[in-house]
């Protein structure tokens, strides 16, 4: 799979650039990779940035509604889907000043494959653990990567598969 229908997880390309989260719908919450850092979109503000130099670990994604009430991992149905519809947020740990930090995004209409969904969250660990988190801020970058992710078999992975499957994408994309 390559080019504009490309898709993992909640990760979709969305007017030039790639998004976590509905970016299509109005009054949604979503946030857009930029050259500059991950942008929290909403309704009810004007976008917040989050740049890329800050982000220093603990790089997950949880499901719910409220902040509060994500600090499982989630719910998924036998079929190895996502269930619930209530959004989900990105979370992780920045530094200067040291904090943790939460960007929330709206689900899309379509369901999430889990397994999609951890290859995402590996990915972005990768390239955080590495110290190259900007290469999300690349376009043509995350095509490349999400390209080599999407698709495959949706059976249980272990961590390790996982990492493998991440390391290889960043291999395959470049930098």
């Amino acid at each position: 799979m390559t080019g504009e229908n490309t898709i993992l997880g909640p990760l979709e390309p969305a007017g030039g650039h790639w998004a976590l989260g509905d970016a299509t719908r109005p009054d949604t919450h979503w946030v857009e990779l930029r050259p500059d850092g991950l942008r929290q979109h909403g309704p009810d503000s004007g976008g917040r940035l989050v740049p890329w130099h800050r982000i220093m670990t603990g790089v997950s994604i949880t499901w719910g509604k409220h902040a509060w009430s994500t600090n499982g991992r989630g719910a998924y149905t036998l079929r190895g889907m996502v269930a619930g519809r209530d959004g989900g947020w990105l979370r992780m740990t920045l530094r200067h000043p040291y904090e943790d930090d939460r960007l929330r995004f709206d689900q899309h209409a379509r369901p999430y494959r889990a397994v999609d969904v951890l290859r995402l969250e590996h990915l972005l660990r990768q390239l955080v653990d590495e110290g190259r988190p900007q290469l999300l801020g690349d376009p043509r970058w995350v095509a490349r990567a999400v390209a080599h992710l999407a698709g495959g078999r949706n059976s249980w992975l272990t961590s390790g598969a996982l990492r493998g499957a991440a390391a290889e994408a960043v291999a395959a994309a470049g930098s």
